[in-house]
């Protein structure tokens, strides 16, 4: 039944957008009518129109696909958006545009409401939802404490164990032959670690111990691809009026999630407030921090840890999927890191995963360019965020010459024409120059983490993460794809998960 209701909304959705296509084809076709006036300013140059979001929502499940193609055509496209406000969406893969957006006029650009909208059922206030007071509020909090050791040390510590508590578990099966589902592991694995560092409880969801982990879990990652689908649907706000569909199904989601995140947050008052001379329940989690600075109210520090969550948990748990996937599709490449963790650390002899995990330091990872170099070119590659858009607050003209009215909304991608012939290849070596040293890139050719004012304040904390998870699994096993020929695809959602998981075969490395 759900399936044919999901049907008829789809195709009733499709009608929808046609006529308002159709309508805006009409009033586009108006501004050609100037008057006098008009006519002696200076004429507005706008990018050419690749289609409209009638075509996003017909090509959804490849949507990111869809855009690409268009990338390869122009740098930089408009999609005509088919419901009210009748704006267009506008691509840009342009690093001269995108430092304009991220940095040079960056008062001009932000989430908007048309974002905020969308993402505020299941992101809230949180900060990448929100500009203005609450963001810099945010932001303010969060860029000084993660900026201090105590956090980092915290973290790494939380990182270390987590990745040997994986290891364990992936040692159980590695002898039997059967196949893992990596993507699932990585997701329970920095789902534990996130909630860590986020609030200092322990979920534990990596062994199966935490039913209500696994349960948040699922309507998470089921939320984020509805609010994902908001993004195409003209008549979300429709069935979320009527509570219908994906609507219905997003707002049963969001219950799961606010019971899971509500218990956390008044477990951990009650803990402080048990404890009102602990120094070290004021120290460490992110949580702890912001309740020491007298935020308060449940809902904000809900919207708070959320998106924390989805920066801590769905990013790096996706990329450490694709990363793990890249690294089986080239395993000359797996072995070239394996090798170059054995000659780091030189570990003589048999040791442990709980033994190993610890001498993952910032050191130790600093030492290991080649991993870095090959997380990095997995970032550029399989971007595990689809993209991040920005809503332009009044009439603009970017840098290519060409014009964005108020209420457009711009997202930044990454292209071919930006990394060369071997752009869908897999060369780390791309990132290191000739002494085998890491070199960034400009970070408004490569955007993973944003640029500017808004640029990821928990940057070296994923990529210590990333390299201590990888670092212990390729020292002890080696992976391969259960079926080198099955293509992999994503599932659309705000980040790009792995659509059936990661099907692995482990094997105990020795040396």
């Amino acid at each position: 039944m759900d399936y044919f209701k999901n049907t008829f909304y789809a195709a009733f959705s499709a009608v929808l957008l046609l006529v308002f296509s159709l309508y805006i084809v009409r009033i586009l076709s108006g501004r050609r009518r100037l008057s006098n006036d008009d006519k002696m300013k200076r004429k507005k140059r706008y990018h050419p129109v690749a289609g409209t979001m009638f075509n996003q929502l017909l090509n959804f499940n490849r949507v990111w696909d869809y855009m690409t193609d268009h990338c390869s055509k122009h740098k930089t496209y408009r999609l005509l958006r088919t419901c009210f406000p009748f704006r267009s969406q506008v691509y840009t893969s342009d690093p001269t545009n995108v430092e304009y957006i991220l940095k040079t006029n960056f008062q001009n650009y932000g989430k908007g409401s048309y974002n905020y909208n969308n993402l505020k059922d299941l992101l809230g206030d949180g900060i990448f939802a929100v500009n203005g007071d609450k963001w810099r509020h945010q932001r303010k909090i969060s860029s000084y404490e993660f900026s201090t050791r105590v956090l980092r040390n915290f973290s790494s510590v939380v990182f270390q164990k987590n990745a040997a508590k994986l290891a364990r578990v992936i040692s159980e099966d590695a002898n039997s032959n059967l196949s893992m589902d990596f993507h699932d592991l990585f997701l329970k694995a920095t789902l534990d670690s996130t909630f860590q560092v986020a609030s200092g409880i322990q979920l534990d969801s990596m062994c199966g111990s935490s039913d209500e982990g696994t349960l948040f879990a699922r309507a998470f990652d089921d939320s984020s691809e509805m609010t994902a689908w908001r993004y195409v649907d003209a008549l979300w706000m429709i069935k979320r009026f009527l509570n219908i569909g994906s609507e219905a199904k997003l707002k049963k989601n969001v219950k799961v999630i606010d019971e899971f995140v509500y218990k956390l947050i008044h477990t951990k008052i009650d803990q402080m407030a048990c404890s009102p001379n602990d120094a070290s329940m004021k120290k460490h989690d992110i949580l702890s921090r912001f309740l020491a600075s007298n935020v308060t109210d449940p809902k904000y520090l809900r919207d708070i840890i959320l998106n924390f969550i989805i920066a801590g948990r769905d990013t790096i748990a996706t990329t450490l999927s694709w990363f793990l996937y890249m690294l089986c599709k080239h395993p000359h490449i797996q072995e070239t890191i394996a090798q170059e963790v054995r000659e780091t650390t030189r570990v003589k002899g048999n040791m442990s995963f709980e033994e190993f995990a610890p001498l993952m330091t910032e050191e130790a990872l600093g030492k290991m360019q080649y991993l870095h170099a090959a997380i990095t070119e997995t970032l550029k590659a399989l971007s595990c965020s689809s993209y991040d858009a920005k809503i332009c607050f009044s009439d603009d003209t970017l840098p290519d010459g060409f014009d964005v009215e108020k209420g457009d909304m711009v997202a930044m991608g990454r292209m071919k024409f930006l990394w060369g012939d071997d752009a869908e290849v897999f060369p780390p070596e791309r990132w290191l120059n000739n002494d085998g040293i890491f070199q960034n890139e400009s970070p408004f050719k490569f955007t993973a983490f944003q640029a500017g004012p808004r640029i990821c304040l928990g940057k070296d904390f994923a990529y210590t993460q990333m390299k201590i998870f990888s670092a212990v699994l390729l020292r002890f096993f080696a992976f391969k794809l259960v079926d080198q020929t099955k293509v992999v695809n994503y599932r659309t959602m705000i980040n790009l998960h792995i659509k059936g998981g990661l099907h692995l075969r482990v094997f105990p490395r020795s040396g």
